[in-house]
């Protein structure tokens, strides 16, 4: 990958999450899952990188490791030239403040007990950012930010719907001025009418704050509307990364390829003269990922050599990087 430059606001470098496995009373370690096994990627200021994959290919854990809501097992997080993978917790509550995160769930992620004002104004009190009125000021404003009525402040979660939670949780995210929101499948819960009001809400918010999003999600055609660069993931490390439309006219990897297949076109014609590509197999485990590329076992153009040693993400031209020896 490229040199790190005052382009890039988060640079992460061959990051591994290994999540323990233990047996017995005494805990004992038989394992790993290796959810998040060596990937690096960057993400520049006021573009948004798409995070996509099927599930359980370690896609919001990798999120979570650069919020530092886990530890990571080994491997480098810079944020904004500072490297954060290690960073005593007091330091980095102090660098906590420059991040954001929605969750999937807008009714999970939100206290039951606490009202809507409260939820919004919690991390400008955990950060001592604002006090009695001017939290108050500074809480009714991000309701309006979201397209929410102050008069809703006094409510609890269960008294909105979906789509006002879900604006909920993105106030409650920018409540700190953010500059960079991981975004962990903020619509997949979501109507798909509600889905494009919240899409548009983030489209407009990233203008109007200049805000970087890792945006992290399954559904390949919302990925295509919002993000500036793509990056692939399978089974813990990354496929293929590239520009957004590159990714979508010229897909290299086989994985892509079949992912891409796989997504609906709102044209009959056209739908049944495509070409499904359909993998055989089951994902592996994470526990015991295969050897070599770990897409082998279902990959049409594998050969010998693909499960020898793993394909390196190299640079096949204009910033497209691809993990794959038959590339």
């Amino acid at each position: 990958m490229e040199a790190m430059n005052n382009d890039i606001m988060v640079e992460v470098k061959d990051l591994k999450m290994y999540f323990p496995i233990t047996r017995g009373l005494l805990r004992k370690k038989i394992g790993d899952v290796k959810a998040v096994d060596e990937i690096s990627f960057q993400i520049k200021k006021n573009e948004t990188l798409g995070l996509v994959g099927e599930s359980g290919c370690g896609k919001t854990t990798a999120g979570r490791c650069i919020l530092r809501l886990y530890n990571p097992t080994s491997g480098s997080i810079i944020f904004n030239g500072e490297d954060i993978s290690t960073m005593p917790e007091r330091k980095l509550k102090e660098r906590r403040s420059n991040m954001g995160v929605i969750f999937q769930d807008p009714f999970g992620s939100l206290n039951p007990r606490q009202s809507a004002g409260n939820i919004v104004g919690d991390p400008l009190k955990v950060h001592k950012m604002a006090t009695g009125q001017e939290l108050k000021n500074r809480v009714a404003d991000l309701f309006k930010l979201v397209g929410l009525d102050t008069s809703m402040m006094d409510r609890v979660p269960h008294e909105f719907s979906g789509g006002q939670r879900q604006r909920i949780g993105v106030a409650r995210a920018l409540a700190c001025s953010p500059s960079l929101v991981v975004c962990d499948e903020p619509i997949s819960a979501l109507d798909v009418s509600i889905q494009a009001q919240i899409i548009n809400l983030l489209e407009d918010l990233q203008a109007k704050l200049g805000l970087t999003y890792l945006f992290i999600a399954h559904d390949l055609a919302v990925v295509q509307h919002i993000s500036d660069r793509v990056a692939v993931m399978y089974l813990g490390r990354i496929m293929e990364i590239t520009d957004s439309t590159e990714l979508y006219e010229n897909p290299m990897h086989p994985y892509t390829k079949a992912l891409l297949s796989a997504i609906p076109i709102p044209d009959p014609k056209a739908e049944r003269t495509r070409q499904r590509i359909v993998l055989r197999g089951e994902v592996p485990s994470p526990v015991m990922p295969p050897p070599g590329c770990h897409f082998h076992p279902r990959c049409s153009m594998a050969i010998a050599d693909c499960s020898a040693a793993r394909p390196p993400l190299r640079d096949v031209g204009n910033g497209h990087f691809v993990a794959c020896i038959r590339v």
